[in-house]
């Protein structure tokens, strides 16, 4: 029993060393995260001038603006459930999910849901088509300029308006008229959810040439919605079993 006993007080005593040694860590990494990101605050470009280039790649395919965000604006809510589900709290970086990601790289997982919106944003106007290690990188510090430079309901507005649904359709207006032939603010929560399932993946979800996996895909962000309590899961049944009526 006296040997037990005096097990527990070193046993207590390795752990604090290892919790120690744990929050020396993070706060080492916390430290290096905060250097790299003020050291390439001035390498990267401003994000000014990210309206002029939705602007510029909406006039390019001859689409609509999206001067701001519908009411209600149900694709909105839904692309932040399923992509960016703490898109009101974060701060262009999704920390949680980050971290999961980090160490999914230890343990076989593939958690992919670290790239917030700013994230995506910056990918969409500022690297398009890279994708190595300096891209990402820059797409990170970008996503901070760009959390502080706009408000979330801007980023929002951005994102929606300049991302790509398919079918040649740049931003949301075009995208709720072209499948639906129905405004933004018309949209159905059925609507709604099928055309925030494509943003991911436009080819693979395309409606018309692969329905049972856009409506996987639909499925999925209703559950995603119903999960961070957007809709009752009622709701989200009936919003599945909705009909399309895609144009």
């Amino acid at each position: 029993m006296a040997a037990m006993d005096g097990d527990q007080p070193r046993r207590r005593i390795r752990w604090g060393r290892w919790l120690l040694r744990l929050v020396v860590v993070v706060l080492a990494v916390v430290a290096l995260a905060v250097g790299a990101v003020l050291g390439l605050w001035p390498l990267t470009p401003s994000v000014d001038s990210a309206p002029a280039l939705v602007a510029g790649i909406l006039n390019a395919h001859g689409a609509r603006h999206l001067s701001a965000l519908p009411v209600p604006d149900r694709v909105g809510q839904a692309v932040i459930a399923t992509e960016n589900s703490r898109f009101s709290k974060d701060f262009g970086v999704d920390a949680v999910s980050l971290f999961r990601t980090a160490a999914g790289q230890f343990t076989g997982s593939r958690d992919t849901g670290a790239a917030t919106l700013e994230i995506q944003l910056a990918k969409n106007l500022y690297t398009p088509g890279r994708s190595n290690l300096v891209a990402k990188v820059e797409q990170v510090e970008l996503a901070f300029k760009l959390d502080a430079r706009y408000t979330k309901d801007e980023i929002l507005r951005m994102y929606l308006g300049g991302v790509y649904y398919g079918h040649g359709f740049y931003g949301l207006p075009d995208a709720a008229s072209g499948y639906f032939g129905t405004a933004p603010a018309r949209l159905t929560w059925g609507q709604a959810s099928l055309l925030a399932g494509l943003v991911q993946a436009p080819s693979a979800y395309d409606p018309y040439a692969h329905l049972d996996l856009a409506k996987q895909r639909q499925r999925h962000v209703i559950d995603r919605l119903v999960a961070t309590h957007v809709l009752t899961a009622a709701q989200g049944d009936a919003a599945f079993a909705e009909p399309l009526r895609l144009e």
